[in-house]
């Protein structure tokens, strides 16, 4: 096909989809003929190769994505290179749609499907930023609350069982989100074992080397542990709207804090 052939509205189309220069754009519809959806695709590939060439550019900005849906709820991490990519409505869109497929998917870390790649490597080609999808992770049964940073780059989701009030589950997921140190379970039963048994053993060794009759030696081993569980576990932190109460303490009868995720932007875990 010749180049008087090629419309300016076909070559405005195909700039408009993939976001490149009109002079590239012409040359892929002389290319493949004026077949505007060959040109599109051809141009993709050769952009989704030089997007790939580029994963090792720093990314440091992105989104906490929190979506739920009846008794399914997800939290994902998306990052971006730039804070203008990272408001931009698409990039936001994406980010959504994904979050929202991934309730379809088993509990656990959320997988990244090609689907799902493919609406990813939309915005990649079209801001030209090394942008992924950090993680995800995906919880069923019970109830949810959560709340997102306004700089959405720390979210938390909480699922609970009971009748929680609204506000209540937002101010434990704030509580997660700004304690120090970070929860790292709901309670004494989450906390990994080999750490519970290292923590037992130092501090019953500094009990018995304090010098004192071994039954107070046991009893200062046991104090060691329960504020040990106190600042390492949700239920046992002081609450952060009302510091003269524990976390447990501010639930309603019948409430049950199953689990909770803390995303950070930039955090490996």
């Amino acid at each position: 096909m010749s180049t008087t052939e090629i419309s300016a509205k076909d070559v405005m189309a195909l700039r408009k989809k993939t976001g490149l220069g009109m002079m590239d754009c012409k040359k892929a519809l002389i290319e493949h003929n004026g077949d505007t959806a060959a040109a599109e695709a051809a141009l993709r590939e050769k952009l989704k190769g030089k997007m790939d060439d580029r994963v090792d550019r720093a990314a440091g900005e992105g989104r906490i994505v929190i979506m739920t849906e009846g008794d399914k709820a997800s939290i994902l991490e998306f990052r971006a290179e730039t804070d203008f990519t990272a408001r931009n409505d698409a990039f936001i869109a994406m980010s959504d749609s994904i979050a929202s497929m991934a309730l379809a998917q088993a509990d656990g870390d959320v997988e990244f499907t090609d689907e799902m790649k493919a609406m990813l490597d939309e915005v990649r080609i079209t801001t030209g930023e090394n942008i992924s999808m950090a993680r995800g992770t995906r919880l069923t049964g019970g109830s949810f609350g959560s709340y997102i940073h306004h700089d959405n780059k720390l979210g938390v989701l909480l699922q609970f069982e009971g009748d929680l009030p609204a506000d209540l589950a937002t101010g434990i997921c704030q509580h997660v989100a700004a304690y120090i140190p970070t929860p790292m379970a709901v309670d004494a039963d989450g906390v990994p074992e080999d750490l519970v048994a290292a923590k037992a053993n130092e501090a019953k060794a500094e009990a018995e080397n304090s010098g004192k009759p071994p039954e107070i030696a046991e009893k200062i081993a046991e104090g060691k542990m329960r504020k040990f569980f106190e600042e390492v576990t949700l239920m046992g932190q002081k609450f952060v709207r009302d510091d003269t109460k524990m976390v447990k303490e501010m639930l309603p009868d019948g409430v049950k804090l199953k689990a909770f995720a803390r995303f950070q932007l930039g955090a490996e875990a």
